[in-house]
């Protein structure tokens, strides 16, 4: 079965860096566009950052644009989000997720990643 398993979550002061990392499986990785979102306290769930199969493509949400990058490694089905500049308002639950088709929708976990002095 589809798997996705986010780590390197944690507590980081403002200004500084994470990385966070989503492992996946159950399917053909390379072929599928990744996305990481995050869910802030009290607010929806929004896309973060995704990339194309081949990693040619990437796109961003203009709050993190300049200071997140989304890579992935398809020889190790890993798809990865570096997160430098944190501040506060990054504070959020971090998920991996995955869209093979209209019906199925995969996501992690989620990760929790607060941001605080």
């Amino acid at each position: 079965q589809v798997q996705l398993v986010e780590s390197g979550g944690g507590l980081v002061q403002p200004g500084g860096s994470l990385k966070l990392s989503c492992a996946a499986s159950g399917f053909t990785f390379s072929r599928y566009v990744m996305s990481w979102y995050h869910q802030p306290p009290g607010k929806e769930r929004e896309l973060v950052a995704a990339i194309t199969s081949v990693g040619g493509t990437t796109t961003y949400a203009d709050s993190v644009k300049g200071r997140f990058t989304i890579s992935r490694d398809n020889a190790k089905n890993m798809v990865y989000l570096q997160m430098n500049s944190l501040n506060p308002e990054d504070t959020a639950v971090y998920y991996c997720r995955a869209q093979l088709s209209i019906t199925r929708d995969y996501w992690g976990q989620g990760i929790q990643v607060t941001v605080s002095s």
